[in-house]
């Protein structure tokens, strides 16, 4: 079999364990908060990282630890942004206002590092929001507070790529890992702390939930299951990267929202609408231009 073949289905495994892992977070849901969702996920990675660390020692020197931590609180809010609009909206829409990352990605990079945008790059951005509309169908202007969480955290996500690029070579990439699920440990463990005496409004509420330890053991076994196919997602990227074309690896990752959508409908999301899959299908045009630019 052929490099390139393998590393399109180690891409397949990638997405289609990713779009499982949204499936599982919203199962999770039903009993746990967002917050509390990413805070068990994350206590985990912690507990792998150091492992892997202690294993074997980084490498790269590091600095810029102001960088690093900004990467971390970047990660962890678009974590929690993403978690929380995978319980209130369908979770393939959830996952396409994620996949906005690239276009924010983007823009970061011409504003601020003075990367300069191709025509493909400013077509897909204009194509990539054109989609965001058909799938939030704004009325007069003004698309749903949930939707728009979804798409503010796109951008946070872009936000941490962005800042990865920029402190990559002096970081180990666990180290990296590290900073964002340790700040995704941290953070909610503080807030959790901060909630009795905080009276949020209803549109921040979700940053302040009641902390409940989870007593069923179904619900310790998907937090288990969620942390251990969340790596292997991570591995079979690793992998698909490493043994294909970039340009066609990065087609074949858009397949999550399809696994999404289906996963969504099997825990009784509705069946996307027209102007939905529109604008699906307008969002990964946009990151294929991305790709190609």
């Amino acid at each position: 079999m052929h490099s390139i073949d393998r590393g399109v289905i180690f891409m397949l495994g990638s997405a289609l364990i990713s779009a499982m892992n949204g499936a599982i977070a919203k199962i999770l849901g039903e009993e746990l908060s967002a917050m509390e969702i990413v805070f068990f996920r994350n206590m985990i990675g912690v507990l792998l990282i150091l492992i892997a660390l202690r294993h074997t020692p980084p490498s790269l020197p590091g600095g810029k630890l102001h960088l690093l931590l900004l990467r971390g609180f970047f990660g962890f809010s678009a974590m929690i942004l993403f978690f929380y609009t995978i319980t209130t909206i369908p979770l393939g829409e959830a996952i396409t206002l994620n996949k906005t990352s690239p276009l924010f990605v983007a823009i970061l990079a011409f504003l601020l590092m003075n990367e300069r945008l191709n025509i493909y790059a400013i077509m897909a951005i204009f194509i990539g929001f054109g989609g965001v509309v058909f799938i939030t169908q704004p009325a007069e202007f003004s698309m749903s507070y949930d939707h728009f969480l979804g798409l503010l955290g796109g951008f946070l996500a872009a936000c941490a790529y962005a800042t990865i690029k920029k402190i990559r070579d002096i970081y180990d990439a666990r180290i990296i890992v590290l900073s964002f699920v340790g700040l995704g440990t941290l953070l909610p463990l503080l807030l959790f702390l901060a909630a009795p005496f905080v009276n949020a409004p209803d549109s921040l509420a979700f940053l302040f939930p009641e902390f409940k330890f989870p007593e069923s053991k179904t619900t310790w076994a998907l937090i288990g299951f969620m942390a251990l196919i969340s790596t292997v997602s991570q591995w079979l990227l690793t992998k698909a990267y490493s043994l294909g074309r970039a340009g066609v690896i990065g087609v074949v990752s858009y397949t999550n929202i399809p696994f999404a959508i289906g996963f969504g409908i099997m825990l009784g999301d509705p069946f996307p609408g027209l102007f939905t899959w529109i604008g699906i299908g307008m969002i990964i045009l946009a990151g294929l231009l991305l790709k190609k630019g």
